[in-house]
């Protein structure tokens, strides 16, 4: 299975076009906020496509959650959140304490605009970084995470 994980867009239409563009035979997308509207535009022109979000802190006047479970045909758990509300931008102890409550095997979130990843305790953290407007020096990215036979591999991609 491959799920595409990106975040922060922040009005970047063209960014979230190329990542479907990139990406048409991935399993399943997930965006983890402040972007919703050119989601939203995008994921009409690909109806066959499995879409899952968050909204973020600057998706105002939204009605979707903050944060969400998603569990996958193999029965691996992944808790999404745009992270504002889990202090992401110190650390992300709250993410591990919750990914562990709840027995997640993955958690991704969004808001800082930097890409991260960490596997502790046997949970695989992921901050895809902003695909609109990165924040740590490196080029706007995306992630992707490929569940196998063989194990959880995640990888992030320059946009």
């Amino acid at each position: 299975m491959r799920i595409i994980v990106f975040s922060d867009t922040h009005g970047n239409l063209s960014a979230v076009k190329k990542i479907f563009r990139r990406n048409g035979n991935a399993d399943l997308f997930i965006f983890l906020g402040d972007g919703e509207r050119e989601v939203d535009q995008v994921r009409h022109h690909y109806l066959d496509q499995k879409v899952l979000q968050v909204s973020g802190n600057c998706d105002f006047g939204s009605f979707t959650k903050t944060s969400d479970i998603y569990m996958t045909p193999a029965g691996l758990k992944i808790f999404f959140t745009h992270g504002h509300r889990w202090a992401v931008k110190y650390t992300t102890d709250k993410l591990l304490e919750q990914a562990k409550n709840i027995n997640a095997q993955i958690v991704l979130f969004g808001h800082t605009h930097c890409r991260y990843y960490e596997y502790v305790d046997g949970v695989h953290i992921l901050n895809p970084g902003s695909a609109g407007n990165p924040r740590d020096f490196m080029p706007a990215s995306y992630a992707y995470i490929d569940i196998t036979d063989q194990g959880i591999f995640c990888a992030h991609v320059d946009l």
